[in-house]
């Protein structure tokens, strides 16, 4: 053999290694199962729903009505894996452990297309390996590794479509891998425009433009349609969602800064210093500013010398790098569209903003080989400094994990008093809680939803609360149901004191209560 066939064969077992450390990270920092959310419990119910042979529904509530705010995705593959005879919750770690290994290859191998610098794909997936954010994403049952990997995969076959002639396989291929990121998280919708708008811009020709939108909505269409007809038809929605105005408030945005802080600075005592620093959010919208001059710079320059003259666009680094850059900020922009119009519950969360961090890092390569070839010797001090600080936070952030889960997965849930208690009720009698996911998780029954004055999704005052209690504590009375209240969950109740009225008091336990009649 050579010595280039030696370099890529080293390269590809580089790779490959860097994958398997992934698949590991993510098994050793979860030994009890990964990290549990309200979102978390909906997929593993509708999985379990999947595969009992009852269609997607929400099985973690008594109503047990047709999911539809959740997209089916995630939960059609962990009841892919439950066929294999491993229950959804378990089943989640081993497939977000091997997503977290293939979305590293996944990244080396883009890395590698982008720069034609097999060194520069390693770097990538490294950086991905040991980013702290990053793991963490993938070490709770959520459905963004399955939509990253998806999104992946489209833009290696958006950048082979433009390698390879402009043939219509790799943009129908690159369409059908965007409608299953649709069906696993709808922001997929933002991929979707993403790639409309880099076909427009990297085309020459409107002929080339309008039929390379036209096959890859014909690839895309499908899915979104098919999906959005089925919800309406059992649902009577399509992605059960209101358009309605809610501005979004400066606690959310605080909220983005630190997570962002965390992305940027992962060591905690210099990520304090930094997030304390005046001009730290002004420093995050001048490198917001940056990628976005350089994307118009680089549609500017393909509308005047197009990418598709050229034998090999994807060798220079244009249509992956582009596409990443157009979509960091349609992704944003659909997300904070989603806040003001759709869903006021939504937060700027590690998770959500997780695609983005992706798009980042590959954007921080592109400019790592800019100064690899104007001065070699800072790019290498910067390349280990980054690469040393991010692997000895990783190695922090396994220890942290591998000592519990995290929320519902936590011992405060598996040692809870109060779901024993709830346990050794009748089955007929109703359960209202305002943690039904939990109830669900730790009883195997589905909860009724508490009655609220105020809805989060909306940011609206929610009518027939006074009439819901009263239904609610009337079922009570009559010993038909019982009122779980816990402390310490995701969704704590501000009512509580309305709602317990006139009850029974019939178990406390570390801040939990359960209410009956009076005996």
């Amino acid at each position: 053999m050579n010595r280039t066939t030696i370099f890529r064969l080293a390269s590809f077992l580089t790779l490959s290694l860097l994958s398997v450390l992934g698949v590991f990270l993510i098994l050793k920092a979860t030994p009890e199962g990964l990290g549990l959310s309200d979102d978390s419990i909906a997929y593993i119910a509708g999985a379990r729903s999947l595969l009992a042979g009852n269609g997607y529904r929400e099985a973690w509530l008594a109503s047990n009505g047709p999911a539809i705010h959740f997209p089916p995705g995630f939960s059609s593959v962990l009841a892919l894996v439950g066929l294999l005879g491993l229950d959804p919750l378990r089943g989640a770690r081993f497939v977000n452990a091997l997503f977290f290994g293939l979305n590293t290859a996944l990244l080396g191998i883009l890395g590698w297309r982008m720069t034609k610098s097999l060194p520069a794909g390693l770097v990538l997936a490294a950086l991905f390996v040991v980013n702290d954010s990053l793991l963490r994403v993938h070490a709770v049952a959520m459905s963004e590794p399955l939509f990253i990997f998806l999104s992946l995969l489209a833009f290696w076959m958006f950048d082979l479509y433009f390698e390879r002639d402009n043939h219509w396989l790799w943009l129908v291929s690159c369409g059908v891998f965007v409608g299953a990121a649709y069906l696993t998280r709808y922001a997929g919708l933002a991929l979707a425009a993403t790639f409309i708008v880099a076909l427009i811009i990297l085309h020459d020709t409107w002929r080339k433009r309008l039929t390379g939108v036209g096959i890859f909505i014909a690839s895309v269409l499908p899915w979104m349609a098919g999906w959005a007809l089925r919800n309406q038809i059992v649902g009577g929605s399509v992605t059960n969602r209101e358009l309605v105005w809610h501005p979004i408030t400066s606690a959310n945005f605080d909220t983005a800064l630190y997570n962002i802080s965390v992305f940027l600075m992962p060591v905690e005592p210099w990520r304090r210093v930094l997030f304390k620093t005046p001009f730290f959010g002004l420093m995050t919208v001048l490198i917001l500013a940056a990628i976005l001059i350089w994307i118009l710079v680089k549609a500017w320059k393909s509308f005047v010398q197009p990418l598709t003259s050229h034998p090999s666009p994807s060798g220079r680094g244009e249509v992956v790098a582009f596409t990443n850059g157009l979509y960091v900020f349609g992704y944003l922009a659909s997300i904070i569209a989603t806040m003001l119009l759709f869903d006021a519950s939504t937060k700027f969360k590690v998770r959500i903003l997780a695609p983005v961090y992706v798009s980042l890092l590959i954007l921080l390569v592109v400019l790592g080989l800019w100064l690899w070839n104007k001065r070699r010797e800072l790019a290498i001090v910067l390349t280990v400094f980054i690469f040393g600080v991010s692997a000895y936070n990783q190695i922090l952030t396994v220890r942290e994990l591998e000592k519990g889960g995290t929320a519902y997965a936590s011992f405060q849930w598996y040692d809870s008093q109060a779901m024993e208690f709830l346990r050794g009720l009748p089955a007929d009698v109703k359960i209202y809680t305002n943690e039904p996911g939990a109830v669900y998780l730790y009883t195997g029954r589905g909860a009724y939803i508490l009655p609220n004055n105020f809805d989060p999704v909306t940011a609206e005052a929610r009518p027939g609360f006074d009439q819901g209690v009263a239904q609610m504590q009337a079922e009570i009375n009559a010993r038909r149901a019982v009122l779980a209240l816990f402390a310490g969950g995701e969704n704590s109740s501000t009512d509580a004191i309305t709602l317990s009225k006139g009850l029974y008091l019939a178990y406390k336990s570390s801040g939990d209560e359960v209410y009956t009649a009076t005996p």
